[in-house]
């Protein structure tokens, strides 16, 4: 994972490294993901969440398409 200070350095970096841009997360997203993701870590019946299960996180904060998708084989 990489922290950029904007977009604009998100491109500036991609281009420099030649790698095509992928989609963004920003703190409060991740802060999120993170919150729900381990929610129950520190339980017994803690897992990992099944492919539907991820999907239906990432789009409760907002994250959605093909690059979220655990089951899709497009990254764009």
């Amino acid at each position: 994972m990489l922290l950029f200070r904007s977009e604009e350095n998100v491109d500036l970096w991609c281009k420099a490294n030649n790698i095509p841009r992928r989609p963004l997360i920003n703190l409060e997203q991740l802060w999120q993901l993170a919150l729900t993701w381990y929610a129950n870590r520190l339980t017994v019946e803690s897992r990992r969440p099944k492919p539907d299960e991820m999907v239906s996180i990432f789009a409760s904060i907002g994250l959605t398409g093909p690059f979220w998708d655990p089951k899709s084989d497009q990254w764009n």
